[in-house]
């Protein structure tokens, strides 16, 4: 938005042609996100406070989350709304990788609030049921999934790269659409687990956002990406404002959220953020890459889906409880 305003302010004044730079608008960006969470923060917990929308806590888990009933929750609210605000403002609103990322964090915002409104508010200990989340996560990521492949305007934008190597890459075709499915949907649903009770999933959200802004910047700049042998996407760059508002907002909610916790994000910030890496990690072609960074998501989905398996086939769990990070806290 202000974008627009700078460059029309440009044949007036050519200091505002500053602003086409994308590293300057990716720092603007970060504090405007940081800046926001820091000062709106204070009073939504408080009104979260007064609308006595608490956590509600398993009473067969560990007995240090005891303490954290009533805590209030849904504060991804305030991540999301710094996120979208600081992008709104810094980035180029005539990029359409902008807003395929705006629009899956609000549809799958808008799942995670449905979900924790019926817990939290409505008191039902279900939530939304999970075949109709799934089915909404589901629609959501296929929409996002076509975009992205009808749109793909250079090969390597739905090409499947390797990292490491510097040619190894494969021609997906519509398998892009299932691969890119898959990232979205998964990710969105790994980091939702690894947050659980703990506020976990925070500090490993803003690390992988920060590097995916890094890879977005370099892959949509062409002498960076001929230079590294990664492939360049037309375009992408404009993702760095994105994920730069992403590291703030998380980083001005970790104040809240870091013990003793003021604040948890709820599915309304879990799902969300989860979705926004994934089809960033899609845009930028790191899709492997994200599964490599993200390895606690990783780690923390595979504990949970052993659990779930071991227990439906044999009656008998893996673990004492599941995502595993609840082990080192289960006798506290």
């Amino acid at each position: 938005m202000l974008l627009w305003l700078t460059d029309y302010l440009t044949q007036y004044y050519s200091g505002f042609a500053v602003f086409d730079y994308l590293t300057l608008r990716a720092i603007m960006g970060v504090l405007t996100a940081l800046g926001m969470s820091l000062l709106l923060g204070p009073g939504l917990i408080r009104r979260l406070n007064a609308l006595q929308i608490g956590q509600a806590v398993r009473d067969d888990g560990p007995r240090s989350h005891l303490s954290k009933t009533g805590t209030p929750t849904m504060g991804g609210a305030l991540i999301l709304l710094a996120i979208f605000v600081s992008t709104l403002l810094w980035s180029d609103l005539g990029n359409r990788y902008v807003w395929v990322v705006l629009l899956v964090t609000l549809a799958f915002g808008a799942i995670g609030w449905v979900d924790d409104y019926r817990k939290v508010v409505a008191r039902n200990s279900r939530g939304l049921p999970a075949r109709w989340k799934y089915l909404w996560q589901s629609l959501a990521g296929l929409a996002a999934a076509i975009f992205l492949y009808a749109t793909a305007d250079v090969p390597a934008a739905t090409e499947l790269i390797v990292p490491f190597f510097k040619n190894v890459n494969w021609a997906m075709g519509w398998g892009f659409v299932l691969l890119a499915y898959f990232v979205i949907v998964g990710t969105s649903n790994a980091v939702n687990l690894t947050d659980g009770l703990d506020g976990l999933a925070i500090m490993p959200t803003v690390l992988v956002g920060g590097a995916l802004g890094v890879f977005a910047y370099l892959v949509g700049h062409a002498e960076f990406s001929r230079y590294l042998h990664i492939p360049f996407i037309p375009g992408a760059g404009e993702l760095a404002v994105f994920c730069a508002g992403l590291a703030g907002a998380g980083l001005g909610f970790l104040w809240f959220n870091a013990y003793p916790a003021q604040v948890f994000m709820g599915d309304v910030g879990a799902l969300a953020l989860g979705a926004a890496l994934g089809v960033i990690a899609v845009i930028v072609r790191h899709e492997i890459v994200l599964f490599i960074m993200g390895g606690i998501f990783v780690l923390e989905t595979v504990s949970v889906m052993l659990q779930v398996a071991s227990y439906k086939l044999t009656g008998k769990r893996i673990f004492r409880m599941a995502p595993i990070h609840h082990l080192s806290l289960i006798h506290i």
